[in-house]
């Protein structure tokens, strides 16, 4: 058994771990990453960038189907060669992950260690049969896998995830996906114009991350004109038959509906990584989860010397959160017991669905549990549907809220469909981070004709419907919420 003593022990390889030791070696050079698995982060290889490239490929099949909207008919039958787009995703995916690898290799190998790590007490890590380390100083950076009711496992091989769609060299026929969240929307909507038979069924009425129900049953119609979604489905079977999944659901009429599918992609969540890893043997303090409690600006745990970042601390499990956490959680690890805040930005969210689904700053759930009662925060529409550029490009389908606080003005988030809102949500990103009023933001320069003015008439509207003023304020303070 190797014996070794460190200042900082980082669990995991990915996007989090890989930040969290880069920012611990600033402040110490005796820094170790544990990794399990390959390396590569969950980005790269089975999440953002390939499913783009999916996207991708996709967007240029609507694209040529759309064509005949402007009066432009392309000759002869467009043809998808399943094989061949594969083969790109695949080609540009392993670049991707090349690119990460690069980086790894940069690291000492005396840094690097292969194996599970799982605590022995709260300053004792045992990694597989072969290493005992004695760390002054833990970050748990071990991400997230996906999950789904057990059982589903009866279906074998004819059960997916996301992870497996990336390793096919052809498309399949149909697929069931189970989950409208970002991935099923993503994944499912590609693979529909990708010419697979694509049926959606989920369990409460969720669509993507929306709060607001007003989005949220506009983006349901919308999606429902292009495949089958029923975001609150009644499936009564569920079996494999042969090479098969046979499905036996009730319709929105309630009239039970048969058929048989290649592959059910399951896309119903992800849990943190932290259920292995040893934590009974801590004196760690753990949510309802099991997941470590941390202070979201320094990522401490309740033990001061262990740090949490990423997927694993079930904040939100997107990339750039995981790096901002891995900064904040890397650096405080290497420098303890100096501890300092970290920046957490304004949070921002986008699934690219087309048209595109996008959040930003607070939710309409939480506004409306901390200010609902009091009638303190104001909502602004707009349609696309009429909007100017959105007409042009023939992508005129949408929807924004954009939310604001009564008394002071200040912006306080959105949630939008639409085309290419993406765009759209960075610039309110920036707006909410720098704590904007609605005024302020119609300051701005807007030019013309772009999708962006769709954002001034909401911003007008909520304008319109803000009072403002000291006594406003005082009364909108004194809310107690729900």
């Amino acid at each position: 058994m190797k014996e070794l003593q460190v200042d900082v022990a980082v669990i995991g390889g990915g996007t989090a771990g890989l930040g969290a030791y880069r920012a611990a070696k600033q402040s110490t050079p005796s820094v170790i990453m544990i990794e399990s698995g390959a390396y590569g982060t969950t980005c790269a290889r089975v999440g953002c960038m390939p499913s783009k490239l999916l996207i991708a490929a996709a967007e240029a099949v609507h694209h040529i189907e759309m064509a005949h909207g402007f009066g432009i008919h392309p000759q002869g039958e467009t043809t998808i060669n399943g094989r061949e787009v594969m083969a790109r995703v695949k080609r540009e995916r392993d670049r991707f992950v090349g690119f990460v690898l690069e980086g790894v290799e940069a690291i000492p190998p005396q840094d690097k260690i292969s194996g599970y790590a799982r605590f022995i007490d709260d300053n004792t890590l045992q990694v597989d049969d072969h290493t005992r380390i004695q760390a002054k100083r833990i970050v748990i950076a071990t991400g997230s896998r996906p999950s789904w009711p057990a059982p589903w496992n009866s279906l074998g091989d004819r059960l997916i995830i996301n992870d497996d769609v990336f390793n096919w060299d052809d498309l399949p026929n149909s697929v069931a996906v189970f989950g409208p969240g970002v991935i099923g929307l993503e994944l499912g909507q590609a693979l529909h114009r990708l010419g697979v038979q694509v049926t959606m069924f989920g369990v409460g009425g969720a669509v993507g991350p929306l709060t607001d129900s007003t989005i949220r049953q506009y983006a349901e119609k919308t999606l429902n004109q292009e495949f089958y979604l029923d975001p609150d489905a009644k499936v009564e079977i569920m079996e494999r038959r042969n090479d098969g999944v046979f499905i036996r659901y009730l319709d929105k009429q309630g009239q039970p509906q048969e058929f048989t599918v290649d592959y059910v992609l399951a896309a119903t969540g992800r849990r943190p990584n932290v259920d292995n890893i040893g934590l009974e043997n801590t004196s760690l303090q753990l949510d309802a989860r099991g997941v470590p409690i941390a202070d979201r600006l320094t990522m401490q745990t309740s033990v001061p010397h262990i740090f949490i970042a990423g997927d694993a601390s079930n904040q939100l499990p997107l990339l750039h959160e995981a790096s901002d956490q891995a900064s904040i959680a890397g650096k405080n690890a290497g420098t303890y017991p100096a501890i300092e805040k970290g920046l957490r930005r304004s949070s921002i969210s986008v699934v690219f669905s087309d048209p595109e689904i996008a959040m930003v700053g607070s939710t309409f759930r939480e506004l409306s549990q901390k200010f609902g009662a009091c009638g303190c925060f104001e909502i602004g529409e707009v349609s696309f549907e009429n909007q100017g550029r959105s007409r042009v490009m023939l992508r005129n389908k949408g929807l924004l809220h954009v939310y604001g606080e009564q008394g002071t003005g200040r912006f306080l988030g959105a949630e939008m469909m639409g085309p290419n809102v993406e765009h759209i949500a960075h610039l309110l990103a920036w707006a909410h981070q720098q704590q904007m009023t609605i005024s302020q933001m119609l300051d701005m320069p807007f030019y013309h004709p772009v999708i962006e003015e769709g954002l001034r008439t909401a911003l007008r509207d909520l304008n319109t419907k803000l009072k403002l003023g000291a006594e406003e304020i005082a009364r909108c303070q004194s809310c107690p919420g729900e």
